[in-house]
């Protein structure tokens, strides 16, 4: 790792079926078993970025995957074994169905940051499946509490059933919006979910890389943060936030203090990326 100082809500569900000349299941079982150093392999991966279009927009990819993690989670892992469920996620990302979520690489960052902030109230932008914030609950102190929000409706209900399964939904609130959305999500998160002036202690930003630096900025404006929160950002260099980490370089050691930390994208070994661990400095 280093510093900068050396250095629709509604969405598209129908499932879509492969290409007339997918490879069969067999060959695409062997494809994704041996994808981890060589990710283009992969038939999820492929069919991935033939569909990032999509993806970018609704934010599935468009061939059920993520329903049937939910389904695959619930046949593979124990109920209400935390660590069970964030097992069987890793498993079903290696061996079934490449996802999208911070993976198990980057995951174990994001988990340290959580447990050297010791945080209280936590924020995610970015629900996905909501395998971040299963690590983030494993991570956290008895007592804190977690609200991620997500853009996809039909994600924030798999988030859901994952969450309730491995027995922390009772830490963790799941709300379907933007920080962008005219301040609808904003009131509600001061109204309902207790967000007031230096309350909050960590965020984690997972979302669309465009919105990373906007985000923040609406956070700053509430002041929900305070000297000594944390912000954790992925995918910073792939798909890549470059205006995210010029933002903070710009600010390093006077309104922020930034490490960057090298990694490789979810689940393969080939692609590199970055995640920021940002402590906010007040002013």
């Amino acid at each position: 790792m280093t510093t900068f100082a050396k250095e629709e809500s509604a969405t598209e569900t129908s499932i879509r079926r492969p290409p007339a000349s997918a490879p069969s299941h067999h060959a695409r079982s062997l494809l994704e078993i041996g994808g981890r150093r060589m990710p283009f392999m992969r038939w999820s991966f492929i069919r991935l970025l033939l569909s990032l279009r999509r993806l970018m927009r609704v934010w599935q990819v468009g061939d059920g995957r993520e329903e049937r993690l939910a389904g695959y989670v619930v046949e593979n892992a124990r109920e209400g074994d935390l660590d069970d469920v964030i097992r069987a996620i890793d498993e079903y990302s290696y061996s079934r169905s490449y996802m999208i979520n911070v993976g198990d690489e980057k995951g174990a960052i994001l988990d340290e940051a959580v447990r050297r902030a010791r945080p209280s109230q936590l924020l995610e932008l970015g629900t996905y499946c909501g395998y971040s914030a299963l690590r983030m609950c494993r991570a956290m102190p008895d007592g804190a509490r977690l609200v991620s929000i997500e853009f996809n409706a039909a994600n924030a209900v798999i988030a859901r059933r994952i969450l309730e399964y491995a027995g922390v939904s009772d830490r963790v609130a799941v709300l379907v919006g933007t920080l962008g959305d005219g301040g609808l999500t904003i009131a509600s998160l001061e109204a309902e979910h207790g967000f007031s002036a230096g309350s909050l202690d960590f965020v984690f930003i997972d979302h669309d890389k465009s919105a990373y630096v906007s985000d923040l900025e609406l956070i700053l404006s509430r002041g929900w943060l305070h000297p000594g929160s944390v912000v954790v950002a992925d995918n910073v260099k792939f798909p890549g936030a470059p205006d995210y980490r010029a933002y903070l370089k710009e600010c390093q050691d006077v309104r922020w203090r930034t490490i960057e930390h090298e990694a490789h994208l979810e689940y393969q070994s080939l692609l590199r990326d970055l995640v920021l661990e940002s402590d906010y400095l007040g002013g």
